[in-house]
């Protein structure tokens, strides 16, 4: 097993700044569009405001707390009084460290992301999987539409989980089996 594997959900959630908060009910809110802003999430996790990137990490993680998707896929940053779009190349966040750990007979991955999110992988946060002639990406839906993708190492540690079910393989986590892109599927 691989380090980030054996990475303890108790260190896992002390290094998570948001474990067990909630972030605002931005699907509540209702604000007028206001256009875009010139902010973009590139596929590595940066967030980069007017070509500059943003280095203070707080200001990330707040501003996190408050990204939407829309239902056509748009990304904006929502308060209650405005909505602005943004750009994101891939996934929003990005899973970093990864626990696995067995409760009461049931493997449990459990994820923190970049933005200090702690996500159980389980029935309300599925791991999805895109399929490319290089392999596979997985991700992991966060909350409201927003996913993390998993770093390759992350990546690399949760092939080595897979196991076999009804001749397919994939990972199990919280009572769900999420099954991983065979060879046909990006052939």
């Amino acid at each position: 097993m691989s380090q980030a594997t054996e990475i303890s959900l108790e260190a896992l959630a002390s290094r998570a700044e948001r474990a067990g908060q909630g972030a605002p009910p931005v699907e509540l809110w209702n604000p007028p569009d206001c256009g875009a802003m010139d902010l973009r999430i590139d596929r590595e996790g940066h967030w980069i405001h007017e070509g500059q990137p943003i280095h203070r990490e707080a200001l990330v993680r707040l501003f996190s707390t408050i990204l939407r998707r829309e239902p056509d896929g748009r990304f904006c940053l929502v308060t209650p009084v405005e909505k602005l779009g943004i750009t994101v190349e891939d996934a929003p966040f990005l899973a970093v460290e990864m626990s696995a750990e067995t409760r009461d007979g049931v493997p449990i991955l459990s994820f923190r992301t970049n933005v200090g999110d702690l996500v159980e992988a389980g029935p309300e946060h599925p791991l999805r999987f895109a399929a490319d002639a290089e392999g596979f990406r997985p991700y992991l839906l966060v909350r409201g539409g927003l996913e993390a993708r998993l770093t390759r190492p992350l990546a690399y540690d949760l092939a080595g989980l897979a196991e076999e079910r009804d001749g397919r393989l994939g990972i199990r986590s919280g009572g769900s089996f999420f099954d991983l892109p065979d060879a046909s599927d990006h052939a």
